[in-house]
């Protein structure tokens, strides 16, 4: 095969990507060249994506072509018929049921991409319909699925850091959510304060707690006022599923944060909490109750493309579906 008949071969087999960061934290939409999941709620199609078509996701998100920290997203057709986009959010690890940061990103990716303009929308996710607000270019409101504390003062002991403490949420995402920083939240101690969230992950297991349902508890959020610039209510540390730290004050997590701040009236609906993360950006939220008893968060934050892309799906590269 000659040179120009090759390159034509791989334009064929490239796959488009649009990357953003919210408060820093990536997110990576396919907008061309994905899985063809059919019709049908997005639920369905993400466990259609999940048992047929992981490839996609490891080939997007996985070394040599990306990073832990990356978030993906594959933009679908909605199945819900108000809705102006579908999204099934994933990374390293597995998949997201929902993804706060990422909805911020992808909103900021279909203006940009001139698909939305300024105002109300809605956009459907394996978790249900998500509404926004496109304030600006950047600059992002959601209103997330009903959010809930659903366990409060759980108590572990974690080798090496003791007896913790700390509630379990749903924000989107299930959550442990922890006072009990081992270390201050400061960039010096990611590498420790992951060791630790790692450790209270594990001891969750080890204890026998999930989710309804039986879901992991895959997201492990330290909190603490003290270590909070001027401005902000409070500072995070937030562990994904994938090992990797969230450098935005995530959006999944400041809802399960509000959920708690609720449930023990520390919190009055309609007031703004500042959430900043382990790297200083910051979401604004509030939140107002929901019939069934939760929360709606509403989310605030802001993003930023940076790269239009393809990745070449190229047959003779020994990690084109990523370093598993």
């Amino acid at each position: 095969m000659g040179r120009l008949a090759r390159r034509r071969v791989l334009r064929a087999a490239a796959m488009r990507v649009i990357d953003s960061h919210t408060g820093g934290q990536p997110t990576r939409v396919i907008v061309e060249g994905g899985p063809d999941l059919g019709t049908g709620p997005l639920s369905d199609r993400l466990e259609r994506f999940r048992t047929r078509f992981d490839h996609y996701r490891t080939m997007a998100v996985l070394e040599p072509r990306c990073s832990d920290a990356m978030v993906g997203a594959l933009l679908c057709e909605p199945d819900a018929p108000d809705c102006s986009a579908g999204v099934i959010f994933f990374n390293t690890s597995g998949y997201l049921g929902m993804c706060g940061h990422g909805t911020i990103g992808l909103a900021a990716t279909l203006a940009w991409m001139g698909r939305m303009a300024p105002g109300l929308h809605r956009i459907d996710t394996p978790v249900g319909v998500i509404a926004l607000q496109l304030v600006d270019a950047n600059t992002v409101q959601f209103e997330n699925v009903e959010s809930r504390c659903m366990a409060e003062d759980v108590e572990l002991d974690v080798p090496d850091l003791g007896r913790v403490r700390g509630d379990i949420a749903w924000g989107g995402n299930w959550f442990f959510l922890t006072e009990d920083a081992p270390l201050p939240l400061v960039p010096a101690n990611i590498p420790a304060l992951t060791r630790a969230a790692r450790a209270v992950r594990q001891a969750l297991v080890e204890k026998g707690l999930t989710g309804l349902g039986g879901v992991e508890i895959d997201h492990i959020e330290f909190f603490s006022r003290a270590d909070a610039a001027p401005g902000a209510d409070s500072r995070n540390f937030v562990l994904c599923p994938g090992g990797a730290y969230d450098r935005s004050p995530c959006g999944t997590g400041t809802s399960a944060k509000l959920a708690c701040l609720a449930r023990r009236d520390r919190l009055a609906p309609g007031e703004i909490w500042v959430q900043e993360s382990i790297i200083g950006s910051r979401f604004s939220g509030h939140y107002r109750p929901a019939p069934a008893g939760g929360i709606v968060p509403v989310i605030t934050g802001t993003a930023h493309v940076f790269a239009d892309t393809r990745l070449i799906d190229d047959a003779t590269d020994p990690f084109r579906l990523g370093i598993l």
